[in-house]
């Protein structure tokens, strides 16, 4: 019984360091700068650029994490630039945004898709893999798809690269 009881002192004892301890760090929130309202303070910390990872703590950052759609540059500039599209799909934790065919005004016959791969957040020029396919089709319903990535995909890369670019200044125009 004694040693229950000696036992119990202990972890009670324990306990109450170990509570005590971590209360020292610990601050207090401004409630003027912190909304009341938690939808606006997500927002707020969205905006600034907080969140929480337990990827990084532990120093496992690999290039293919995405944290949130909304701070990532690349996939907000691919979305506004492919706006015109309609999306069949658009992954943001695969990485992956592939449009649907899509036929411009006068243009019969003939349809584009477009699939963009994200292989990094870094706004940089291997950061993407964009494919651009061609499908042909006859009178009979007879379609031909074809490969053509090439000048439109360089085009669609160099606008969503500039907008990824504009997107990041604004960000931390914002921060400061």
């Amino acid at each position: 019984m004694q040693k229950i009881l000696n036992f119990s002192i202990l972890k009670v004892l324990f306990l109450t360091f170990f509570l005590s301890s971590c209360a020292d760090g610990l601050k207090g929130g401004d409630a003027r700068k912190t909304p009341a309202n938690m939808t606006e303070r997500q927002r707020q910390n969205i905006d600034e650029g907080r969140g929480f990872s337990l990827g990084k703590t532990f120093g496992t950052n690999r290039s293919g994490e995405f944290d949130f759609a909304s701070s990532n540059e690349l996939w907000r500039a691919s979305l506004d630039t492919l706006e015109f599209m309609p999306l069949s799909l658009a992954n943001y934790s695969g990485g992956i945004i592939v449009t649907d065919w899509y036929t411009g005004q006068g243009i019969e016959n003939e349809s584009v898709k477009i699939s963009i791969r994200f292989l990094s957040n870094e706004i940089r020029s291997d950061a993407l893999s964009i494919k651009v396919f061609y499908k042909k089709c006859s009178m009979q319903d007879n379609c031909e798809i074809t490969d053509k990535t090439s000048a439109l995909a360089n085009d669609i890369e160099k606008k969503i690269l500039t907008k990824a670019v504009l997107y990041e200044k604004e960000n931390k125009s914002k921060k400061k």
